[in-house]
């Protein structure tokens, strides 16, 4: 089945989102989109998928114009998408799963549930899937569970596959093993539309590659163009796509992290007797698949959470049972995973913002009042500072772009002295241009002294910028290993493996994405 997409246009108010957009999705061909983060990709998909009706242009397959009410009829008409958050019931197997919505049924409405195992056995075994229709789904992982959403969107015939940012929470070895399927899925006629900002898996996999900028196609590129090429492409200048920093200088100030744990609201650890030193002058990364633990450990040392045991002390004072104002107040600047839920307040304007821990204390306040006039001359210059692309300082905070929202997060939490810089995620959903300017900023409180960890998903991110790194799996840190480690080391110790038995698995098995290695990380 070939997908066109001639003249799609897509406004929202006096924004358009989508300008003119043509392409074609071929069989057995994949398709990779570039773009920087709000370029318009997810828009022309979710037009693509029923989700938006275009303002302007046509959707036709196999020559005839159509249009969809909703995903049910793009499902319908052959196209299926896995979407970045999986949209799956935890409690259901997957075999209900794969069905739900669609229902097997036999006499008197009984779901036909041996029908539904019977499908995804079929289609398992078809592409090597290796998957148990009668798994929760909630105790598979996450690559498994990437695999039933993939299965789902088989069962009900889709000729064009979306996959929208599909390895954000895989390992390496599972994006390894995501790469061949897509390959099978393609040489079984299938065209694969294949969204991500991870340049070094487009190299790895794609058959074309079409670079969308600020809603226009403005370019087209092929996997033999460098990921620096690729990158000028999607930001419209040339990107230093590594990171440069000398070696570390360390110096006494430390964050002590001694036996920490944390349990979860039912009385399970989410963080396992952990404990680590990071170095006043050197970046310790914390990375691990999402959802090991990482997250609680840094609302722990912040104060969001409370540890049932354990240690935290900065340069010897203990922050374990201080409130999270007394923390920031001791030195600590904070970037939290989720900017919109726990870095900003949507409505309030960017100087509201930029003083939100801060309004309290001086230079913002005299006595009971804030000193309006410091903050605004305060938030202006550390907006001009980190480049935050603004109308005005009293615009709310919501009217930015993603990556300058962060911009604005870095620029609060970085504007007083710090003894410890804590930053979860702090590239996530940002484009290449902006991740150049965060790991630019990151690098530079490093280089002043300051102690710095950072929590992340992202493996290139955490081998760029990390001096040290702990892989944390199921609450505990595995391993501390230099920055120098292998990635495929890195990948099975964030499945659990042991660095020992890591480094020679790795040397027996390494994984397809060295097939794109030699250049800088992107």
């Amino acid at each position: 089945m070939t997908l066109e997409l001639r003249g799609i246009t897509k406004r929202f108010g006096s924004l358009v989102a989508n300008d003119r957009i043509d392409l074609t999705f071929e069989p057995g061909r994949i398709h990779a989109l570039l773009g920087e983060n709000g370029a318009g990709k997810s828009t022309m998909m979710n037009v693509l998928y029923g989700l938006y009706t275009p303002d302007e242009g046509e959707l036709i397959i196999d020559g005839k114009i159509v249009s969809f009410a909703g995903p049910g009829e793009a499902m319908a008409a052959g196209i299926g998408m896995v979407h970045q958050h999986f949209m799956l019931v935890p409690v259901f197997t997957v075999a209900e799963n794969v069905v739900l919505g669609h229902e097997p049924t036999g006499p008197l409405g009984i779901i036909g549930i041996e029908e539904a195992r019977t499908l995804v056995r079929e289609i398992s075994a078809r592409f090597g899937f290796d998957v148990d229709p009668d798994a929760k789904v909630e105790d598979l992982p996450v690559g498994v569970q990437q695999r039933v959403e993939i299965i789902k969107a088989l069962s009900r015939d889709a000729k064009v596959l979306i996959l929208d940012e599909p390895t954000a929470v895989l390992t390496p070895q599972e994006t390894d093993e995501l790469i061949e399927i897509m390959r099978q899925l393609r040489d079984s006629g299938t065209a694969i539309v294949f969204i991500t900002h991870k340049l070094r898996e487009v190299r790895a996999v794609a058959d074309e590659i079409t670079v969308i900028r600020r809603g226009k196609v403005v370019g087209t590129a092929t996997p033999e163009d460098s990921q620096a090429e690729l990158a000028a492409l999607m930001v419209g200048r040339e990107v230093s796509l590594g990171v440069h920093k000398e070696a570390p200088e360390t110096n006494d100030r430390a964050l002590q992290v001694d036996g920490l744990t944390v349990l979860d609201a039912v009385g399970t650890p989410v963080v396992r007797d952990v404990s680590f030193t990071v170095h006043g002058g050197e970046v310790l990364a914390v990375a691990g698949v999402q959802g090991n633990g990482q997250s609680e450990l840094a609302e722990a040392i912040l104060g969001l959470r409370p540890a049932a045991a354990g240690s935290v002390q900065l340069d010897g004072t203990e922050l374990l049972g201080k409130t999270v104002d007394q923390v920031l107040r001791s030195g600590v600047g904070f970037v939290p995973e989720d900017r919109s839920k726990d870095g900003l307040i949507a409505s309030f304007s960017i100087i509201e913002n930029f003083v939100l821990d801060q309004y309290a204390q001086p230079p913002y306040a005299k006595g009971p009042a804030m000193q309006l006039a410091v903050a605004r001359e305060k938030t202006e210059e550390y907006v001009d500072a980190f480049d935050v692309r603004i109308t005005s300082v009293d615009d709310p905070v919501s009217t930015l772009s993603g990556g300058n929202q962060q911009k604005v997060v870095l620029a609060r939490e970085m504007s007083r002295p710090l003894r410890l810089l804590i930053a979860s995620q702090p590239t996530r959903g940002l484009d290449v241009g902006s991740i150049e300017f965060v790991h630019q900023r990151i690098v530079a409180e490093r280089d002043s002294g300051t102690p710095v960890m950072i929590v992340s998903t992202e493996l290139d991110e955490v081998i760029s910028l990390a001096d040290r790194i702990a892989v944390m799996y199921r609450g505990a840190i595995i391993g501390i290993v230099d920055s120098d480690t292998d990635r495929d080391v890195l990948g099975l110790m964030m499945a659990g493996v042991p660095p020992e038995e890591a480094q020679h698995e790795a040397e027996e098995h390494p994984t397809a994405m060295h097939e794109v290695e030699g250049e800088e990380p992107s």
